[in-house]
């Protein structure tokens, strides 16, 4: 959960640089010649456009359209797909792919043994690993191989934390080798509590907090990554919540004093998903899912904070921003 302690690793990442070690995530290789075709009828997002060598976000629905995860697919080959689970969810994603792969030509394979993930954020982040690495890293949202302290490791453009930098995918015996040399470059461990405050303070979505099945991805604010015309699974219900518009958003807010917590209830409707103290900001600040009427920023929230009423305000998604 940490090292040296939240506030100092948070701040190590948006100063200079962090290193986390995420192995916990979970990966299915995809591959084969339907596999675009299979993909796309489970993601939510448009897989066609994804070039290789690129990146995408998108969603998992069920046919009500409520999230079963959100994920990054990585278009490795033409035909090779590796796609990243969150950790809670990975067993039950993979059984998910397996279920839906008949009428396609397409090979779905649980690699998440095959990979130790460590990932690298914040504004040195890149000048570092590029000092271990045998040719320039991938740009944002791009994946390349690379030997990395001779090495090879899968070098991802994403992460979770509102920074630049890149996320290594690795056989796990090299993980050690690379997380140490790291370290003696001068990343900064950061434990998975900085890593929440991290992605809260930029409004980054965490599965089973701001995310559900009894919710779907235009309540939550990502139908940006919902083309409901590729026909995924859910798509139908989902395009009839973003014709209808959502009777809940999930917001972002800072609190007037204190903190709220996942479960807080929200007076007149709704709760809190997400809440912490901000390192960056001072504040507290979390998301919620609120009544569609009470989402624009500048709105006041009542919050109930373990029976005590706290003051909040509706607030512009990222709360920080660079």
């Amino acid at each position: 959960m940490q090292y040296e302690g939240v506030g100092v690793e948070h701040r190590a990442t948006r100063e200079h640089c962090g290193i986390f070690d995420v192995s916990h995530m979970g990966e299915i290789r995809t591959s084969g010649p339907g596999a675009e075709a299979y993909l796309q009828r489970l993601l939510s997002n448009d897989v066609s456009v994804i070039p290789i060598g690129g990146a995408q976000y998108s969603v998992l629905c069920q046919e009500d359209g409520g999230v079963l995860d959100d994920l990054f697919t990585y278009r490795l080959t033409a035909d090779s797909y590796l796609t990243v689970t969150n950790a809670a969810n990975h067993h039950q994603d993979f059984a998910w792919f397996s279920a839906h792969t008949n009428g396609y030509d397409v090979d779905v394979v649980d690699a998440a043994n095959d990979y130790a993930m460590i990932a690298v954020q914040g504004p040195m982040a890149r000048e570092i690993v590029q000092t271990l690495a045998d040719a320039p890293l991938p740009e944002r949202f791009a994946v390349a191989e690379r030997h990395v302290l001779g090495h090879l490791v899968l070098i991802c453009g994403t992460g979770y934390t509102g920074e630049d930098g890149v996320e290594l995918l690795c056989p796990p015996e090299s993980a050690p080798a690379i997380w140490e040399e790291h370290l003696r470059r001068g990343a900064a461990p950061v434990g998975l509590a900085a890593r929440d405050t991290l992605r809260l303070e930029v409004c980054y979505h965490l599965y089973g907090n701001d995310l559900m099945v009894t919710r779907g991805p235009i309540e939550a604010g990502l139908g940006w990554a919902c083309k409901e015309d590729t026909d995924f699974i859910g798509a139908d219900a989902v395009r009839a919540t973003r014709n209808a518009g959502p009777s809940e958003r999930l917001v972002a807010f800072t609190m007037d004093a204190g903190i709220a917590r996942h479960g807080n209830p929200v007076t007149g409707g709704g709760e809190v998903t997400s809440g912490t103290m901000s390192p960056s900001l001072g504040v507290g600040i979390g998301m919620a899912y609120v009544p569609a009427d009470k989402a624009a920023p500048g709105t006041a929230l009542t919050i109930d904070v373990r029976g005590r009423e706290r003051q909040a305000t509706v607030a512009e998604k990222p709360l920080y921003r660079k």
